[in-house]
């Protein structure tokens, strides 16, 4: 049976007591808070496995929470958005949020993807720590470190999982699907902008690099020298 901790940030109880149903069945241990101003308490006073954290708020809405929490861990954070809009989706995945999830939403997907998300995280450090070099830039799997011309580039965990996977591929065009699996480890049902979001931000970070990534167009994207 699961052993993590997860948080479920709402202000809607039928909500929260809904998915604290679905994965206390699981065998996972539940904690909920029903503003932003709590969500930051919990997660500093309860340090959770995940967060599942709607964006429309009282006191804090849930962008100012993944923005702070992000500023000082890689906590996996699951939004939840009222509104099929993908500006709400693009700012949350920009800010770091891991997934989301449109309300209303199937409590076993919920369930699913934390499931994956929590894999990931396991799987993550049973990887090879071997340092990947590629023209000037480097990669250290064991520190989780990036550097440019041996200048530190400063990655979030997603971002890093992602180059990651593209260096240990170089030269190969990976699908979008085929990144998911790789990076966040598990079927994204379909919702691939989230590695169009990360892409475009892993691009920022290592400008000026030797190393470049290229859009495949209608496939994907592959790292090149």
């Amino acid at each position: 049976m699961a052993r993590e901790r997860i948080l479920i940030v709402d202000d809607e109880p039928n909500i929260v007591d809904l998915a604290t149903m679905y994965l206390e069945r699981e065998g996972y241990r539940v904690d909920s808070a029903f503003d932003g101003a709590q969500a930051l308490e919990r997660i500093k006073e309860l340090e959770p496995s995940l967060v599942v954290l709607d964006l429309m708020l009282p006191e804090i809405d849930g962008f100012e929470v993944c923005r702070q929490t992000r500023a000082h861990s890689d906590l996996p954070i699951i939004m939840l958005t009222a509104r099929d809009d993908d500006v709400d989706k693009i700012v949350g995945l920009e800010l770091g949020a891991d997934d989301y999830l449109t309300k209303p939403f199937n409590p076993r997907e919920l369930v699913a993807r934390i499931k994956a998300i929590l894999r990931r995280a396991d799987r993550s450090t049973l990887q090879s720590d071997k340092p990947i070099h590629l023209a000037d830039l480097s990669i250290d799997p064991a520190r989780r470190e990036v550097t440019v011309s041996g200048e530190q580039v400063e990655l979030r965990a997603k971002e890093f999982d992602l180059l990651q996977a593209l260096a240990e591929n170089q030269g190969i065009v990976l699908s979008r699907e085929q990144l998911l699996n790789l990076a966040w480890g598990y079927d994204f049902y379909g919702q691939t902008r989230t590695v169009d979001v990360h892409v475009a931000h892993l691009r920022k970070r290592i400008k000026g690099s030797q190393v470049n990534i290229e859009t495949v167009t209608g496939v994907g994207y592959k790292l090149v020298v």
